[in-house]
């Protein structure tokens, strides 16, 4: 097994936070197969969590008006303009298809096609951001997801680096890090978040954790049987260096392609070795001015 995978059983993240008797995990999964694109889902979180424009500027990657994910895009639709690859890559639906039937006999080699990929917070079982988080701001829910309170924030900024995924930014006027939420107000009225609800082609699924992970399954297969051979699941391990998303993605080529790290890892995996270390150098670093002072002591009564 990889030394970065998480071994052992899955861990329930909210139990493990103190919750004595959580509800059922939920999470995303997000099938880029049938993304057309559209940003209701950007549109739909925006709007329901009060967030602010961030400039709305294209940003060079085809007619992608946002700039990626931030403090103030908490789900983003990219575009990926790519030829199609040769010959196992004919896995992508024609743009235009919104009724996303896939068909591989209908893109060559060679072809140009726009791959979609709606991103959100990955709300990771080992989420590295709790770890370094000095105030609380950051916490586990019942639902384990992982939430920011924006009132105990102090914008230190561990959080940021600390993210695998890149996820968290502070907002430049106060220095306050956001990201998504999976709407967690909702949740506890009984809804599901807004952007799973606004989205058009259930590309965005919103559930039962290893439900969805079933559904994903299958759905892999499915894809597979129709030819569509580089379909494949990511972040949907509880073995991988995060112990598995609580969001994760149906992809149609690598994870690099989509700006996904291709094999994440918790950034604070090593902190109970590091502190192990620490604590048996300070204890050996007592014993030994603890063996000094008597040498020295005994040395003056001897005289």
């Amino acid at each position: 097994m990889d030394p970065n995978h998480v071994s052992g059983p899955e861990p329930d993240p909210a139990r493990s936070a103190g919750h004595p008797d959580p509800p059922e995990r939920v999470g995303f999964f997000t099938d880029t197969s049938v993304c057309i694109g559209c940003k209701a889902c950007e549109v739909a979180c925006k709007e329901w969590n009060a967030i602010p424009d961030d400039g709305m500027q294209l940003s060079g990657m085809s007619y992608d008006n946002t700039q990626g994910l931030g403090a103030s895009t908490w789900r983003h639709v990219a575009f990926i303009e790519q030829k199609v690859p040769e010959p196992e890559g004919r896995t992508q639906l024609s743009l235009l298809d919104t009724t996303r039937t896939t068909d591989p006999s209908r893109e060559q080699p060679g072809d140009m096609r726009w791959l979609m990929s709606s991103d959100v917070c990955k709300h990771c079982t080992h989420a590295a951001c709790l770890d370094v988080c000095p105030t609380g701001s950051l916490f586990r829910t019942e639902f384990g997801t992982v939430v920011v309170q924006e009132d105990i924030c102090n914008g230190c900024g561990y959080c940021v680096p600390a993210c695998p995924y890149g996820v968290i930014e502070q907002r430049p006027h106060d220095g306050r890090a956001f990201k998504c939420t999976m709407c967690y107000d909702r949740l506890g009225a009984g809804q599901e978040p807004a952007c799973a609800k606004a989205c058009p082609t259930q590309s965005i699924q919103f559930g039962p954790l290893d439900e969805l992970r079933e559904r994903a399954a299958l759905r892999v297969d499915q894809l597979h049987e129709q030819g569509v051979e580089k379909a494949h699941l990511y972040g949907h391990d509880p073995q991988d260096g995060v112990g598995g998303d609580g969001a994760f993605f149906l992809l149609l080529d690598q994870p690099e392609v989509y700006g996904l790290p291709p094999d994440p890892v918790v950034t604070t995996r090593d902190l109970p070795a590091m502190w192990k270390h620490a604590g048996a150098a300070a204890l050996s670093l007592a014993g030994g001015i603890a063996l000094a002072f008597t040498l020295t002591s005994r040395s003056k009564g001897g005289r």
